[in-house]
């Protein structure tokens, strides 16, 4: 099993951070790889032509293997909502009458998918969690499986729940609505990074992930995966970048031989992708990401976690079942009568750094957490 690596962040001496699920620190040779960018353009004349893809064409690489895909179905994008942008603008007519989701989505997911529904004549289904606690993961699950059917166009989701860290069974789900002839869209920002991803297992048609909090990256950059149903469908932005010859820059006001966008992914990829600050960092970081690997990151995160949990369901904290609770992103809900007020002051005046998602206390540690940072966490938590 991995040992810490807090001594390969520059995080603050003192903070305990335990909020990876709201933005990652940058590992120092993360830093490194950004500054070293940075000063590149104090001299442009060093950037050459090929800089402007080799770096992207590394990274498609790289994220690849973190999904299991071909590193051509990889698309360099801002962010989730850039992605469902690509989604919203590629759905055909008479996909199907019914596009399903869950309760409290992301924002970005949902406000694209009401779009969808609204452009298109779709009603769109929220599935809520059961109003009990227990096996609450286990039947959410079975309540999405069970209203996915041959009217259903879509299912979108997160592979983890951004707010409570609830895992969705992604090969089921998958499953179920290729059965049905559905799409599978999954927004796999809060996973992808601390858990194991299998774009062919779970079947899905795309995967976008937000590069700044699992993948240790720069904000504005992401990644995404699109499956065959969108190799020739419309892009957001008509970038020269993503036509075929863009590399030879003598030729690039040839319009009439241009040959069209490059083949399947890349055709998506956002404008001024080879962003010469942004990318070396993003390399940098999903390189370390690969070699400590997703699932050794995800037991590291689970095994600093463990003794916390038993402790809090003690004091009449609510935690989610292990069999449907992520190993790196877990939400527990206060005692009756606490007000998440109070938790939050006990917290602050611990320096110890979570989020609220509603009454939700989310927790998200990383492989630069240790066990002063969980004490620390469990004296706030239980102050009351």
């Amino acid at each position: 099993m991995l040992d810490c690596k807090k001594n390969l962040f520059s995080l603050q001496p003192g903070a305990h951070y335990l909020n990876c699920a709201y933005m990652s620190p940058l590992l120092k040779s993360v830093e490194e790889a950004g500054i070293e960018g940075l000063l590149r353009k104090r001299n442009p004349f060093n950037v050459l032509p090929q800089d402007y893809f080799d770096d992207a064409n590394e990274i498609r690489r790289l994220f690849s293997r973190l999904v299991n895909a071909d590193e051509d179905r990889i698309a360099l994008v801002p962010s989730v909502s850039y992605g469902m942008g690509i989604i919203s603008r590629n759905i055909k007519a008479g996909q199907g009458k019914k596009i399903i989701t869950v309760h409290e989505e992301f924002p970005s997911d949902v406000y694209a998918l009401l779009k969808i529904s609204q452009e298109n004549n779709m009603e769109l289904l929220t599935v809520r969690p059961p109003v009990e606690t227990y096996e609450r993961g286990k039947k959410w699950n079975e309540k999405i499986l069970e209203v996915i059917d041959g009217n259903t166009a879509l299912v979108n989701l997160s592979s983890v729940h951004w707010a409570d860290g609830t895992v969705f069974d992604l090969e089921a789900i998958g499953k179920r609505a290729k059965e049905v002839g559905a799409l599978f869209i999954v927004d796999g920002t809060q996973s992808v990074g601390a858990m194991p991803f299998d774009v062919k297992k779970f079947q899905v048609d795309a995967v976008i992930c937000a590069a700044y909090k699992w993948l240790l990256g720069p904000y504005t950059s992401g990644l995404m995966y699109l499956g065959e149903y969108f190799d020739n469908g419309d892009p957001i932005e008509e970038s020269w970048l993503n036509r075929i010859g863009s590399d030879n820059f003598r030729a690039l006001s040839d319009y009439a031989n241009v040959a069209g966008h490059k083949p399947k992914a890349a055709r998506y990829n956002m404008g001024e992708y080879s962003n010469f600050i942004n990318l070396p960092i993003l390399k940098a970081a999903l390189s370390q990401v690969l070699e400590w690997s997703p699932p050794a990151i995800g037991e590291y995160c689970s095994s600093i976690t463990r003794p916390l949990l038993p402790v809090l369901q003690e004091k009449g904290f609510w935690v989610e079942d292990v069999s449907f609770r992520s190993p790196h992103l877990f939400g527990c809900l206060p005692p009756s009568g606490i007000s998440p007020d109070k938790v939050q002051k006990a917290l602050k005046e611990k320096n110890v750094h979570v989020s609220f998602r509603g009454d939700v206390i989310r927790i998200s540690p990383h492989v630069y957490n240790d066990e002063m940072d969980i004490n620390r966490l469990l004296e706030a938590l239980v102050a009351h």
